[in-house]
């Protein structure tokens, strides 16, 4: 069985392994071409072979994309002008289109094999270019028979060197970007290269091997003059400086950093885990070595130290970057820029830690204030129990007994109730009883005050409310009124019960209205209190609210101020 397994299970190689070998059978397809000439249509068909090739290993758009038609309508364009228009003009710019794409692959991989690839690629475009194109354009059948030997035999070697070159997975997820300042550079001196040796070659009558070597050799020479100037030992800062903004994305495209550390900051739960994470990613760019990070809470370091290092701050985040090369000015903005955007990230995972911490917080003073507004009403009927038995007579203590008998259970089972809240406020049992029933008992709570309830008869006898919640809600708002008649003793309170095609229990008073302010929002969140916390109706109101009824101020003006709880 296992060898069945194994001889059954294909061999998958992997995208860096293809495309090594696109490239590969792209070259000895441009091979062929350059050999066998692009006169008739075979040859024109082996380059449109090169050409189809070139599209399946291109770095410019993702292989995984789907083609829009206009790009497809664009790639036929171009490989149709490409077969009409052939040339050796032609040829010697497309190589130098290859040759500054291969370089700009080689400053942009990781994996050191990837980058021997390229290196063979850009090295046997340049040679094909200097031995076998460029003596096409001047026409030096000189050069060509000595360059003869070598194309047929010895530049073959390259691309079959990439063909079986060992390629390994680049270390990061992405594939290699493509540096597009040194591709426009690079094709910029391929062209150069070209343009002027056949300039110097038509103008004077030098052999074609020594005009190579002189621009070979001058050409050397502008570039060591070029980097000397781009960043001097001595005397002015050098263009370096004034080039240098376009590092800005060195190394990896912004945008795609940014989503990634967005991905992050919407994946993880925390900033700990949060900043962890993306220390990963900025550990992925190629610039970087090693890194040390702190924070108020966490700290970490990854990768290894190396020579240049740059230390940066934003608020409480501080970061310290190894590079293996001196790091530019507009790279430490670069650095600057991304050390910020780690730290608004940072801080905005704190707030939202805070956020959730703040509303843990609030549903536990919202479930306190709720049950300590039950033990207030409850501590207050039972006040009213104490009240009434001080003042009553012998013969009235039959009736007090009964009153206490059937009120001290009722009271009983409410403070086990609340006390269950307290343990576990999301496993409420409601305790439905027949609105009579309820009704009767909120009569005898309140037998000794100065409130006047009304007679009810229900047309349906079985209709049951959640006692619990009309009890607090009645109570809540019986005790304010009492507590207004202290301060205006001419007013009358009444308690109303309506049971016919509208359910409902009004509470209403005789005496000021509230203030307009105070009543838009009574229901809505916690207003100031001269006698208590300032939240008994916003929790009256909510608690109804949330068990299926609906506490209203149906009426508000002087002499008449009425509160009612119904069904909604």
């Amino acid at each position: 069985m296992a060898s069945l397994s194994s001889r059954t299970t294909a061999y998958r190689p992997s995208a860096s392994t293809l495309q090594q070998w696109m490239l590969g059978l792209m070259l000895l397809s441009f091979h062929g071409v350059l050999l066998w000439g692009f006169d008739d249509p075979l040859q024109k068909s082996l380059l449109l072979c090169h050409y189809g090739l070139f599209l399946i290993w291109q770095p410019i758009w993702q292989t995984q994309e789907k083609l829009s038609p206009r790009s497809m309508l664009l790639f036929a364009a171009g490989g149709i002008l490409l077969a009409w228009f052939v040339s050796w003009w032609l040829l010697a710019i497309w190589m130098s289109a290859l040759f500054g794409l291969l370089g700009g692959r080689i400053f942009s991989t990781t994996a050191r094999t990837s980058r021997l690839s390229y290196l063979l690629a850009a090295t046997y475009l340049l040679s094909v270019l200097l031995l076998w194109v460029i003596p096409h354009l001047l026409d030096a059948s000189a050069a060509l028979i000595v360059a003869e030997f070598l194309m047929l035999y010895l530049l073959p070697i390259l691309p079959l060197a990439i063909l079986f070159l060992r390629v390994k997975q680049e270390t990061h997820q992405h594939a290699p970007i493509l540096d597009f300042f040194y591709t426009l550079l690079l094709f910029l001196l391929s062209v150069t290269l070209v343009l002027s040796i056949f300039t110097i070659s038509r103008t004077s009558e030098a052999d074609y091997a020594e005009v190579v070597i002189w621009v070979i050799f001058g050409l050397a020479a502008t570039l060591l003059l070029a980097s000397w100037l781009w960043n001097p030992r001595a005397g002015f800062s050098g263009i370096g400086q004034l080039l240098s903004r376009y590092l800005l994305s060195v190394g990896l495209p912004f945008e795609r950093w940014i989503k990634n550390i967005a991905e992050l900051a919407e994946r993880e739960t925390s900033a700990r885990e949060f900043m962890q994470a993306a220390m990963g990613e900025v550990e992925t760019l190629p610039w970087v070595a090693g890194g040390k990070w702190e924070t108020e809470d966490d700290q970490g370091e990854f990768g290894t130290q190396a020579p240049y290092h740059a230390e940066l701050e934003f608020h409480d985040f501080y970061l310290k970057l190894y590079s293996r090369w001196p790091l530019t000015p507009a790279l430490t903005i670069h650095l600057k820029l991304l050390t910020q955007i780690l730290g608004e990230f940072h801080e905005a995972k704190r707030r939202e830690e805070a956020l959730l911490q703040n509303t843990y917080m609030q549903a536990i003073y919202e479930t306190g204030a709720r049950l300590t507004h039950d033990m207030k009403n409850i501590v207050q009927s039972m006040s009213a129990l104490c009240s009434a038995a001080e003042q009553a007579s012998d013969a009235d203590n039959e009736r007090l007994v009964a009153l206490i008998r059937k009120q001290l259970p009722l009271l009983n089972q409410r403070l086990a109730l609340t006390l269950d809240k307290l343990g576990a406020p999301r496993n409420e049992n409601r305790r439905m009883l027949p609105l009579l029933e309820w009704w009767d008992n909120l009569q005898q709570r309140y037998t000794d005050t100065r409130v006047s309830f009304s007679e009810a008869i229900a047309e349906d006898p079985e209709l049951k409310v959640d006692s619990e919640v009309w009890d607090s809600v009645m109570d809540n708002l019986l005790q304010n009124a009492l507590a207004k008649a202290r301060h205006e003793p001419e007013i009358n309170i009444s308690a109303k019960l309506a049971a016919g095609n509208e359910v409902f229990a009004e509470v209403t008073d005789s005496g000021s209205a509230m203030p307009e302010e105070i009543a838009a929002n009574l229901f809505r969140k916690r207003i100031r209190s001269e006698g208590g916390l300032g939240i008994g109706l916003y929790q009256a109101g909510r608690q109804a609210q949330q068990a299926g009824y609906q506490l209203a101020l149906v009426e508000n003006r002087p002499g008449m101020v009425r509160f009612r709880l119904g069904l909604k």
